[in-house]
């Protein structure tokens, strides 16, 4: 009974691309705090155009 299973070594890492994860983080947090700043600056002149 042969399972023909193959093990790896997990600390091989074939597949992975070398990446900068801090850049990554930097361009998310900036991302999302452009997002937040546009929604929050488009529901200001909402607001003025609303009250008069």
């Amino acid at each position: 009974m042969n399972a023909n299973v193959h093990a790896n070594d997990p600390r091989e890492h074939v597949n992975e691309e070398p990446r900068n994860d801090l850049m990554d983080l930097m361009n998310g947090f900036g991302g999302m705090a452009l997002l937040m700043l546009l929604i929050f600056a488009t529901m200001v002149i909402i607001k003025f155009i609303i009250s008069g």
